[in-house]
């Protein structure tokens, strides 16, 4: 085996992987699909969803977090970890106010996606139906606050020309809330709006402007629906 590679068993299958990546980033290289929400490209791991529970020595573990050890046996697909990931967009459902028929992300919307996938239809647990605010002061970027599931992917992967955050969090529990550092003169740009609403896995961010410009059947996973379409080295949604 060359150096630097370790041999792994995921799903029955031995597949090789670069020693210390991740479970999902071995994966993924390899063509087999494991859902994320949180994970991003070259994005350091977060392992906040959760949606990447696989199992490996009888214990369910985060596959983002994790790296690959010579000899690992995982399993990412079986009913019962189809059932927790299910779980969780049903929990992601009920915390937060998701209209998808009206929702300008609406066939991008990887959580959307994933409750396609998952078959959800009514969730299991009680919607809370929590009052949160839209805030459509920048002029560029709308958050809201409704649809926000704190992956962290703005605040880990947009970043000012110099590196420094331009989105965090603001107050805890119930109440916290994604925020824009106003005072850095680069999170008022449009660029910074773009990059935004391409990172949100879900319509938290929002650009302004024209929107619901692709027909319904021409979305994303409209055309190809989450999982199916894992390339080596993407983000494999």
């Amino acid at each position: 085996m060359e150096q630097g590679l370790v041999e792994i068993t995921l799903n029955g299958t031995i597949i090789r992987a670069k020693d210390g990546q991740s479970i999902v980033e071995a994966a993924r290289e390899s063509g087999i699909y494991i859902p994320t929400l949180c994970d991003y490209k070259s994005l350091p791991p977060a392992g906040t969803c959760r949606m990447c529970m696989v199992k490996v020595g009888n214990r369910i573990i985060s596959g983002c977090t994790t790296p690959v050890s010579n000899g690992m046996v995982v399993e990412s697909e079986s009913p019962e970890l189809a059932d927790l990931r299910k779980g969780i967009i049903e929990m992601l459902f009920v915390e937060g106010n998701h209209m998808c028929p009206s929702c300008e992300k609406s066939g991008d919307c990887e959580l959307q996606a994933l409750a396609y996938r998952y078959r959800m239809d009514v969730p299991r647990f009680p919607f809370s139906f929590t009052n949160r605010s839209i805030d459509a002061s920048l002029p560029h970027l709308i958050l809201e606050h409704n649809r926000c599931i704190q992956c962290l992917r703005c605040v880990r992967g947009v970043k000012a020309r110099g590196g420094q955050d331009i989105f965090g969090f603001t107050d805890r529990g119930r109440e916290i809330r994604i925020t824009v550092d106003t005072t850095h003169p680069e999170a008022m740009s449009d660029e910074i709006a773009k990059k935004a609403e391409a990172i949100c896995p879900v319509g938290a961010l929002i650009r302004k402007g024209p929107h619901y410009t692709t027909p319904v059947g021409k979305r994303r996973f409209d055309l190809t629906p989450i999982g199916t379409d894992v390339e080596k080295g993407g983000e494999g949604a």
